[in-house]
């Protein structure tokens, strides 16, 4: 290694260093260790281009133990990319662009939100996925336009948590040959030694996920990671773990222990790593000129490899001109002008599960939307969703049913990788209740704003027999309190098509919630107001009462009218497939569909706390605030309170008839 390298190396070393000390909190030590691998792969490995920060055809770079996240600012601060230094200054500082994780949407140059462990991990699988899929679909002889690698940087706390053993297990499945995982191997954790909680052989158990896996020593041996990274890149029928042993903290006085990893080093010990290192111990932020040329290197590459790729890219445009404007189309996330050319409303002739509908409605958009692509957590055949003309991707990359297996978090956040990667629409399918599996992944998805769908089927106690288990009650309510996440349950096969249409228009994350039992089939001239959040599905000129409800409800409160008339009680009937949109309306339209006047009554086979913002002043909900049963659904329905005559006796009570 030259002096000029090793400088370079040491000049992201202490960026990130004084970055975590100036903001007195942070992580110092993964930066010191892994600081020789990250300008390894900006400097010489990876296709990227700083002045282009979401060229497609870039190799994607995650930082899964995102608490690092001062070197992923450093680097990109270096590489040139647009993260000034007063920025990497402002290191978790408010209204800055380098916030405590690495943010997707906030910094250029993150590809995903990092920091809850495993996930940056998982999202890596989706990323891979992506490019092998568009590959597969978009590359012709002599003209590979989507040809890119992901990298992505793991420690032990990853491999720890269980989502890293379900995405390396369906990598090594789906054979996600450019896949290149680093595991920093520094024998700590935040605990102490990892042998405290962490003595497994994680090459036998990546083996044994069908990854190749290999060795380098000493974490600052450029050469050998060199090398590593070559092998690894022959290898493209399974991806690559790189185990790579670094000690925490290199440099530091207190190398090697925990006491480097979650907190700044102090005014001294800065001072003494910088003198370990050969840098002036009184200077903060020092970029030395020679260093800052040799990083300086790496923008004009980028924009020559960019370059190549725009005149690949010509050549392919006039040789295959359809399949090059669908290629840009999808990229740019626009949508097909006639998208929706084949969705036919539902016709009333028999219920129909809003499950079985969600299959009628994505099979007929995914002939006119072909990125859109997924599959469900072996539940295909419940959740109802596979491409029915559409290979296996496991078996043709080019098919987009893939076999998530029994992985739900793992899946979810594969999805989010999907999206983030750009190109597609993904989805992931399960039953509601295994939502909690995956919740920190839909989390995700909403904090990133990624176009991640999630169908969730089996949406209530009308799964029946299964029993309290499997009968998701706090899910939905749950899920709402999720910033930025949409949520769809719609109330038949015509408000499912309307969801379907809005969850691929919105271009954020959303979730449905679907049916497993049938349902009446509602006049599609209505269910069009579906597309507001909430609508008027039966008015009353003269109506005493409010009832509000979503999903399986409407049905139940549609056949309630009949006896509330007879008691002499007039009501309107609103369905309310989403809080979401309907909360993003204006307020006089808000009101025309809740007048402030009215007593309203709620009704939704889950908990009631959400409702009560609605029924504010004079209302009441019909819901559950406990856990549901084993027995047939309609007797659990009844028992549970969700029947004609409580709907009489509450409405009764809420109008004083």
């Amino acid at each position: 290694m030259s002096d000029l390298v090793q400088k370079s190396i040491n000049t992201l070393r202490l960026l990130a260093v004084d970055a975590v000390e100036k903001a007195k909190s942070g992580h110092p030590g993964a930066p010191l260790a892994l600081s020789p691998l990250t300008y390894l792969l900006y400097h010489d490995v990876m296709k990227h281009d700083p002045a282009d920060h979401k060229w497609i055809d870039r190799d994607r770079f995650v930082l899964s133990n995102g608490h690092a996240s001062a070197l992923l600012y450093s680097v990109l601060h270096l590489a040139g990319y647009d993260v000034p230094l007063d920025q990497v200054k402002s290191f978790r500082q408010w209204h800055s662009i380098t916030p405590g994780h690495p943010e997707y949407g906030e910094t250029p140059g993150v590809e995903v939100t990092t920091g809850p462990l495993g996930q940056g991990f998982g999202m890596s699988i989706g990323l891979a996925i992506a490019e092998k899929h568009m590959a597969a679909r978009f590359n012709q002889p002599d003209m590979p336009i989507v040809d890119h690698h992901t990298y992505v940087v793991c420690g032990d706390g990853d491999l720890m948590e269980g989502i890293s053993h379900e995405a390396a297990s369906l990598a090594g499945t789906l054979g996600l040959g450019k896949l290149i995982a680093f595991y920093d191997d520094n024998l700590i954790s935040l605990d102490g030694p990892t042998e405290l909680s962490f003595t497994e052989d994680v090459t036998k158990r990546f083996e044994a996920y069908h990854w190749q896996v290999l060795h380098v020593a000493d974490g600052n041996d450029l050469d050998a990671l060199t090398k590593a990274i070559a092998e690894a890149k022959r290898e493209t029928s399974k991806p690559t773990l790189i185990r790579v042993r670094t000690v925490i903290g290199y440099g530091s006085p207190h190398a090697g222990t925990s006491k480097v990893h979650g907190e700044a080093l102090g005014a001294e010990n800065t001072k003494k790593t910088k003198e370990f290192l050969g840098f002036p111990p009184e200077e903060s932020f020092y970029i030395p000129e020679d260093a800052a040329a040799s990083w300086g290197e790496i923008k004009p590459k980028g924009k020559k490899a960019h370059e190549e790729w725009d005149a690949l890219f010509a050549k392919y445009k006039v040789a295959h001109p359809d399949l090059a404007a669908e290629f840009s189309r999808t990229i740019k996330a626009e949508l097909a002008a006639d998208f929706d050319k084949e969705l036919k409303p539902f016709p009333a002739e028999k219920p129909v599960a809003t499950r079985n509908a969600g299959q009628v409605v994505m099979n007929a958009l995914g002939k006119t939307i072909p990125e859109l692509i997924g599959g469900a957590a072996d539940l295909t055949a419940s959740t109802k969703t596979i491409f029915k003309d559409s290979a296996n991707f496991h078996v043709d990359p080019n098919g987009r049913n893939i076999f998530f297996g029994v992985r739900e978090f793992g899946m979810c956040a594969a999805v989010n990788g999907m999206a983030a990667h750009g190109g597609l629409i993904p989805f992931g399918s399960t039953f509601f209740v295994f939502s909690d599996y995956a919740r920190n992944a839909l989390r995700l998805a909403a904090l990133m704003s990624t176009h991640s769908l999630f169908v969730f089927t089996h949406d209530s106690i009308g799964l029946g027999e299964d029993g309290p288990t499997h009968q998701p009650v706090e899910h939905l309510m749950s899920l709402r309190a999720i910033p930025q996440l949409t949520d769809f349950r719609p109330a038949d096969a015509n408000e499912t098509l309307e969801c379907w249409k809005l969850a691929v228009e919105r271009k954020s994350a959303s979730f449905m919630a679907l049916s497993r039992q049938d349902l009446p089939v509602l006049d599609p001239e209505k269910t069009k107001g579906a597309r507001k959040g909430a609508y008027v599905l039966e008015d009353a000129a003269d109506a005493q009462l409010v009832i509000i409800a979503t999903g399986s409800e409407i049905s139940l409160a549609l056949k309630a009218l009949p006896e509330l008339k007879a008691a002499g009680i007039s009501a309107k009937v609103v369905s309310m497939p989403s809080f979401k949109i309907f909360e993003e309306q204006d307020e006089a339209y808000k009101a025309s569909v809740l007048p402030a006047n009215l007593p309203k009554l709620a009704i939704e086979a889950g908990a009631t706390m959400g409702w009560y913002k609605y029924i504010a002043g004079n209302g009441a909900v019909i819901g559950i605030d406990r856990f549901g049963a084993s027995a047939p659904a309609p007797i659990v329905f009844e028992k549970l309170g969700f029947s004609v005559a409580n709907i009489l006796e509450h409405a009764k009570k809420l109008t004083g008839k």
